[in-house]
């Protein structure tokens, strides 16, 4: 058998992992983020890596900073600025845990030095394309006016050991952290040659509207446009789209109202080249019976009527960029099992797909003279990778670009699986069939979000890993899932328990009728939404052997108005919807070998659920000391489980799990657990 990255957990931890792609001024250099384990495995440490728009050069290294670097963006001089945690050379008191700071790295090369900071982490930079005015938020604690003030009240809690947060409003939590009790702001400085940045604080009140939000600077550095949090009485907000209006002096900027509808949310704004529109995407606002709806539109950046440029277009647009003429934007979206780049002509709508290949495609950017469009290319079977496209050609295959890292060897092959539900929908799903001539145990995974697919390459949720130890993996596209249309997503929404339930089994049973597959050793396993199915299936059905349920919805009555974003949740999950589809309602029904795995800092599906869960599960047990289910619980981790350390001991525990359980092999509890 051939040895892959993916037989030994070491080695593919050890696989670059990319993310980022920005392209300089003059269109002469591509700059990626590259994570690998740092020198002690606990932790993915990210450097910036030069790749040639040619062709023609190797890849290069531009930085080794220990903790790290991310978030490139180029001056108009080709100097690369980035954000990094590393102590400032200039400061004699050495600072031991410093926030992440700007850093710029001279385009001839050399070191790097330190361009702008403040007392809390900077983020977000944007670099206007000619002025090169710089743009970046600044996490501040509220009663600070300047820089100074906040070091000052950032000791004060530092002294007295106070970590507490006053709250205000909704929400207090998102994803994996807690929200204050500093919130972000939009500073702005000049270009300063050798200086450092003199920051110019654009929004000294925003209170918590910048939270979770995105900015952008006009090339002219007069305008701001950002993402702008509107408070609503339930508790919640809509996301809304502002511009703020430079001044030359130390007048207020004033801030316009660009986008907002209290139907609708906006977001991923962009600035056109010549500085007159600003696209975005406006989402529908959902019911507890219409889902949502995403669709691309214009607004002048003066300010005036919203136009639609993608209404008739069952489709999504994700990431969006301008063409250097701003006649165009390239968009991505979801497209049966895929993620192609589409060009979207701005004057009639006009949408010409460029990408013909079974792969996904993410962070697009426009050569200068409008003829490339370099991404990076991510499918089920290859991590990301730079490759460059005809800006023009329709269903064009990629050229790949010579990047970081080459591509993995698997251990199996890629194929499709098509069938019908029961109501004439198609269904498909990307089947993982292990090397061997022997029939594979299936492994059913069901995606999360709901509303995502299976497109795109996973290192948290990897299927050669699987495929490795001869397991084949079924990864089904169900109702709910994104790149089939809004009547797909229709047909699940707020029937969670519904058409997603029986789309899976549709699928599965199509999987196990190929030749290829083992349908008699088969286990179901998902996560967070995917979690939410594991959990029903159990309740419904005992056809798998083994059921692997990771941070999982399980009583919807509990989830609702715990997770860290009830407003939205709760719009679908209506009283009647959580009685109707709760996992919990079935518990006693499961007879499936079931392992619980949780991540305390969750907080989009709160640690509560696995304990409910967990609790659930053995009060129905006659004998303790016989009951198959497992409980891994993780006190540090949050909703993805993302150290090195622990991710390798998830593989571990679930391959053991279902090697006793599905193979029939004798249960061996990872070392570190025993």
């Amino acid at each position: 058998m051939t040895q892959t990255p993916f037989h030994r957990l070491e080695d593919f931890l050890r696989l670059p992992r990319l993310g980022g792609l920005r392209l300089s001024p003059d269109g002469t250099r591509l700059v990626t983020a590259v994570a690998t384990p740092d020198p002690e495995g606990t932790r993915f440490v990210s450097a910036l890596w030069e790749i040639d728009p040619n062709g023609e050069r190797p890849a290069r290294r531009l930085t080794r900073g220990t903790a790290g670097e991310r978030a490139p963006a180029f001056t108009p001089d080709g100097d690369l600025l980035f954000t990094a945690a590393r102590p400032d050379p200039e400061d004699k008191a050495g600072d031991e845990e410093p926030p992440p700071a700007l850093w710029l790295l001279p385009r001839e090369g050399g070191e790097a030095r330190l361009a702008g900071r403040r007392p809390g982490a900077l983020s977000g930079t944007s670099v206007a394309a000619r002025s090169g005015t710089v743009l970046v938020s600044a996490m501040t604690l509220p009663g600070a006016g300047t820089a100074e003030e906040d070091e000052r009240l950032r000791a004060a809690r530092r002294e007295k050991k106070i970590t507490a947060i006053l709250h205000s409003g909704y929400p207090v939590r998102f994803w994996d952290h807690d929200l204050g009790p500093d919130h972000p702001r939009l500073l702005v400085a000049a270009p300063s040659g050798e200086a450092r940045l003199d920051w110019r604080d654009l929004t000294p009140a925003p209170g918590s509207a910048l939270t979770e939000t995105s900015a952008e600077i006009s090339p002219d550095g007069h305008t701001v446009v950002t993402g702008w949090r509107v408070a609503e009485p339930n508790g919640g907000g809509r996301a809304s789209v502002v511009a703020l209006d430079v001044p030359a002096d130390d007048a207020d900027p004033v801030r316009r109202v660009l986008l907002d509808d209290p139907g609708y949310e906006f977001f991923r704004a962009r600035i056109s080249p010549d500085s007159t529109t600003v696209a975005a995407l406006r989402e529908r606002r959902t019911t507890p019976t219409s889902p949502p709806r995403t669709d691309l539109v214009l607004v002048p950046l003066a300010g005036g009527a919203v136009r639609e440029l993608t209404a008739p277009w069952d489709r999504w647009p994700a990431d969006l960029c301008w063409t250097p003429d701003s006649a165009a934007l390239i968009v991505t979206a979801d497209q049966d099992g895929r993620a192609p780049v589409f060009r979207v002509d701005a004057g009639d709508g006009t949408i010409t797909r460029l990408t013909a290949d079974d792969a996904a495609y993410a962070e697009p950017c426009v050569s200068p003279d409008g003829r490339w469009v370099y991404a990076l290319r991510v499918a089920v079977d290859a991590p990301a990778e730079p490759v460059r496209l005809d800006a023009h050609a329709a269903d064009q295959r990629p050229t790949p670009l010579p990047g970081p890292a080459e591509r993995p060897a698997l251990p199996g092959t890629l194929t499709e699986v098509r069938t019908e539900a029961a109501d004439g929908t198609p269904l498909r799903a990307w089947l993982v069939l292990p090397d061997g001539e022997e029939p594979a145990p299936l492994l059913l995974w069901i995606h999360g979000g709901p509303l995502t697919s299976w497109n795109s390459w996973h290192w948290r949720w990897n299927p050669w890993l699987m495929a490795a130890r001869g397991y084949a993996v079924l990864l089904p596209d169900p109702a709910l899932s994104t790149g089939y249309g809004e009547e797909f997503i229709a047909r699940g929404w707020g029937a969670w328990g519904g058409p997603p339930y029986t789309d899976l089994m549709a699928l599965t049973d199509a999987a196990i009728a190929l030749p290829e597959v083992d349908g008699e050793r088969t286990a179901a396993m998902g996560g967070s939404f995917g979690g939410y199915m594991a959990n029903w299936i159990a309740g419904h059905t005992d056809r798998f052997d083994a059921i692997v349920t990771h941070a999982s919805l399980w009583a919807l009555d509990q989830f609702g108005r715990t997770t860290d974003s009830a407003n939205y949740w709760l719009t679908e999950m209506t009283e009647a919807m959580a009685e109707a589809n709760s996992p919990h309602r079935h518990a006693d029904r499961i007879s499936t070998p079931m392992l619980v795995i949780h991540g305390d800092r969750d907080y989009r599906v709160p640690i509560g659920e696995a304990l409910r869960l967990w609790w659930d599960l053995q009060e129905r047990q006659a004998d303790p000391a016989t009951q198959p289910h497992r409980f891994l619980y993780f006190p540090d981790e949050n909703h993805w489980v993302l150290s090195p350390g622990h991710a390798a001991l998830w593989y571990e525990t679930v391959l053991a799990f279902l090697a006793h359980h599905v193979l029939g092999k004798e249960l061996e509890v990872p070392e570190a657990l025993r």
